[in-house]
């Protein structure tokens, strides 16, 4: 007679796994707010013209932000040299720029397009191998300490953007946005720079990539459950440091990508630019919930749509709208608009 046990039926093995509800009342936030908008606005061309622009906005600083929300979630890692990353994903433009400068004024598509995806892939590349030495050198010895961590990635940043004033110049250096992605896109009276719509494509492709990665392959589900329980995962053979150390890498990547778009946006390049941001990135972070990635997005995209909103109605507000949103939301959900059950 035989011992084994026969395994369930699907169905019941699906009614024993039940799925975790999705809070919906977040997401109505982004819509909420541009609807609340329109009659404060009054005209209608004006208003899409800023949501349009808010929405570009919000995909990048989701860029920039994506990667220490992912680093901290996943590792938790407060790390405050995040900023220098962006800077030199920013500077790894004038690598691919300066042998082929002709390729930015081109009016070939084409080579517009090649010209970003080498910027694109030289920052990332440079980032990720300047966070692997970061790891190493400077997070790793105070894994489990914040208030460590804080101490040395802040003297870390100072480092760090002090070589790049000593390779590049303290001077800021103009950039050339390729040709086709300047002017803009006119449906009537509604205007649509074309750069801000890439920008929104390329920001979207992101966090539907980083969502898939976390949540339907095997690599995120080790991460996960590498975070929740690393004995466990250590014990089925594999090796949580050199997961968590990949994380570390993607995030400075994704970083360097922030930096590449927000370099052709302002056109300018400062050692200091990824520094000027920091404040915003973790407003955005707090607000969306600390780790995680969906609200990270949400978050980004909220900011950007409050501060293009009253920036327009009342312009001596705008600098303390984002203030005014973390409060607000804070007051609300104290853990952010997707808090992650272990914080």
């Amino acid at each position: 007679m035989s011992d084994a046990v026969e395994a369930p039926p699907a169905d019941v093995q699906a009614a024993e796994l039940p799925r975790a509800r999705t809070d919906w009342l977040p997401l109505a936030l982004v819509p909420a707010l541009a609807l609340l908008a329109l009659p404060l606005v009054g005209d209608v061309s004006a208003w899409v013209t800023l949501t349009l622009a808010g929405l570009a906005m919000g995909m990048m600083i989701f860029l920039m932000a994506s990667g220490l929300t992912l680093v901290f979630g996943l590792m938790d890692i407060i790390n405050f040299g995040h900023g220098v990353f962006i800077s030199l994903g920013a500077y790894a433009t004038l690598i691919v720029l300066g042998p082929l400068a002709g390729w930015a004024s081109a009016e070939s598509v084409w080579l517009n397009l090649a010209l970003l995806l080498l910027c694109i892939a030289v920052a990332m590349g440079l980032t990720a191998a300047v966070g692997a030495v970061f790891e190493r050198v400077i997070v790793r010895p105070v894994y489990g300490s914040h208030l460590k961590q804080i101490l040395v990635t802040m003297g870390g940043l100072i480092v760090a953007e002090q070589a790049i004033h000593a390779i590049w110049g303290a001077s800021p250096i103009p950039i050339p946005l390729p040709e086709t992605l300047r002017g803009a896109f006119v449906f009537g009276e509604v205007v649509m720079e074309r750069y801000r719509v890439f920008a929104v494509g390329v920001g979207l492709l992101v966090f539907v990539a980083m969502q898939l990665l976390l949540n339907r392959t095997r690599i995120g589900l080790l991460i996960r459950a590498g975070v929740e329980n690393p004995e466990m995962v250590e014990a089925l053979g594999y090796r949580i440091r050199r997961l968590f150390v990949s994380v570390f890498v993607a995030g400075s990547a994704l970083a360097g990508l922030g930096g590449v778009m927000w370099a052709f946006y302002r056109q300018t390049l400062t050692a200091g630019m990824g520094m000027e941001v920091m404040v915003l990135v973790f407003i955005v972070i707090i607000v969306g919930g600390l780790g995680s990635v969906g609200g990270c997005f949400v978050g980004s995209i909220l900011v950007a749509l409050v501060a293009n909103y009253v920036g327009f109605l009342a312009p001596k507000l705008a600098l303390v709208s984002n203030i005014l949103v973390m409060a607000l939301v804070l007051i609300w959900r104290p853990q952010g608009l997707f808090p992650v059950a272990r914080r």
